[in-house]
């Protein structure tokens, strides 16, 4: 929780009118429960190209909600303009929804209690609103940036990017909750190509500074992200990529940096432990789970050093926030312990079907005109008791890889059949690197893959991962999501020669 005040701009729109109007309409016209939520969403995304600008966009988006339950059916509607009769004519059209769908409405919508919070404010933890930087002065620095790689010998082209997402919401329901927060969050990246025209082939390598919930100090400067060393060596391990030799395929150790295994676990771990997901309910998008209720418990999910936690506190996570879009606040708990799957991720419907008698927080929707679903909280490995280094990982692997960033993937409809590619690639020989290696994708299934992990660094190489682009329902909604995590030890991995995969010699 930081200590800035949200804009004032927001502050000044007729938040608790707009609730009282919305709340009493939905009441009288017969619903049994009503939410409001103000939704306003500002992102800007800078792009270059070779140093030159090729976009600059900023899109703001500013609306109203409401979802009432009639008769234990959901209806909802939203609008654009933010007056006190609209929001009750608003509320008045959600009712109407709920009205028309109840004769088609198998199963009575009961929520979980959850306490009151009487006008409570919570404001992300960040330093330099990236708002408050000229757009400019943005594209300056990336353009700085590229220059930096486009001097080095063997980078023929160099992409740059920022995208920077300002948002805000004010939430009251008729249980007497009204909340109101703001957070900031931003992904940078560079990435360097060099193109070997007589082979008509090129090779790439991005950075590796993760989207974070932190605002513009993160770019600019070496506080946050050390861009001048990254950008200093980039050159030279591209150049090196392009003459490593090609992996040979089969079962191989693996020694998996954070920067890797964060997308590991959000498709075979987030995803998996959705329980709307689990239970079917959530299968167009994406699929289903292998990991349904009656492996509770009791499935063996990985080795006994694994210990997984959601969480929607951790700082500067991306799907971190004070309160969910069901007025439920921020929690942390386990969904695999010891290796043991343990646990769910939930919203104040689900909860109670799964026999619980709170949400864990997990409601969420990416726009004024989209209704809240359940969607992933930060999914985390938890580091070992054993303070191991990354380099005493490497040291326990006489022949194996060691994988950094993150690249394509692949997995199944239940989240259980997978392969993972990335940006680097090491040979360990004898506990060191000995050079590195190209076409290199680790497959598995979730089970084996998590079961075979021996080791977890400790605290000192836990690091935060994630992505602004988790996709999920119909229509689609989009949503940020971190995922910490430790290196990693991993035995005998089927790792695939992308290049022999792809039929080429």
């Amino acid at each position: 929780m930081s200590h800035r005040d949200v804009d004032a701009d927001f502050l000044a729109l007729p938040r608790h009118a707009l609730a009282d109007a919305a709340l009493s309409a939905a009441h009288a016209a017969g619903a049994s429960y009503a939410d409001l939520r103000i939704h306003a969403i500002t992102s800007e995304v800078v792009q270059l190209r070779d140093g030159e600008l090729q976009s600059a966009v900023t899109d703001r988006e500013i609306g109203l909600a409401v979802r009432v339950i009639v008769d234990g059916t959901w209806g909802f509607a939203s609008h654009a303009e933010l007056a006190p009769e609209v929001a009750a004519d608003t509320a008045r059209r959600a009712v109407g929804v709920a009205t028309t769908l109840a004769l088609l409405n198998a199963e009575r919508i009961e929520l979980a209690a959850e306490p009151v919070y009487s006008d409570v404010t919570w404001v992300s933890n960040y330093g330099i609103d990236p708002f408050t930087v000229p757009t400019a002065d943005k594209i300056a620095l990336l353009g700085e940036y590229s220059g930096r790689l486009m001097a080095s010998d063997g980078v023929d082209h160099v992409s740059a990017m920022v995208m920077t997402v300002k948002e805000q919401t004010f939430y009251a329901d008729t249980f007497g909750s009204s909340i109101t927060q703001q957070r900031v969050r931003l992904q940078p990246a560079l990435e360097a190509v060099a193109v070997d025209a007589t082979a008509g082939s090129f090779e790439s390598m991005r950075t590796l500074a993760p989207p974070t919930a932190r605002g513009w100090e993160a770019v600019v400067g070496d506080e946050v992200w050390d861009w001048s060393t990254e950008l200093a060596e980039l050159p030279s391990m591209l150049a090196e990529k392009t003459k490593a030799p090609t992996v040979v395929a089969g079962p191989t150790d693996l020694v998996i940096d954070p920067t890797n295994l964060w997308l590991t676990i959000h498709e075979s771990i987030g995803h998996a432990t959705e329980y709307d997901r689990a239970i079917g309910y959530e299968a167009a998008y994406a699929g289903t789970s292998f990991a349904t209720p009656d492996k509770l418990n009791t499935m063996r999910y990985g080795s006994p050093v694994m210990t997984v936690t959601a969480d929607r506190t951790v700082e500067y996570g991306l799907a971190t926030i004070g309160y969910d879009d069901e007025g439920v606040a921020a929690q942390s708990w386990d969904l695999v312990r010891d290796g043991i799957f343990v646990g769910y991720q939930l919203d104040r419907v689900f909860a109670p079907r799964l026999g619980h008698t709170r949400s864990n927080g997990c409601s969420y929707a990416d726009s004024p005109h989209h209704v809240p679903i359940q969607r992933m909280a930060n999914v985390s490995l938890q580091p070992g008791a054993e303070d191991l280094s990354t380099d005493d990982l490497i040291s326990r692997v006489s022949d194996g890889i060691y994988i950094v960033g993150d690249k394509s993937w692949s997995i199944d409809m239940q989240r259980y059949n997978f392969q993972f590619t990335g940006q680097r690639f090491y040979r360990i020989r004898d506990g060191r690197l000995d050079g590195q290696l190209r076409d290199v994708a680790y497959q598995a299934t979730t089970t084996d893959f998590w079961n075979s992990m021996e080791a977890v660094g400790g605290r000192q190489t836990w690091r935060l991962g994630g992505a602004f682009n988790c996709g999920k329902a119909q229509p689609g909604q989009v949503a940020a999501v971190s995922h910490g995590c430790p290196s990693a030890l991993f035995r005998g991995v089927n790792v695939l020669n992308t290049r022999e995969e792809a039929g080429h010699a």
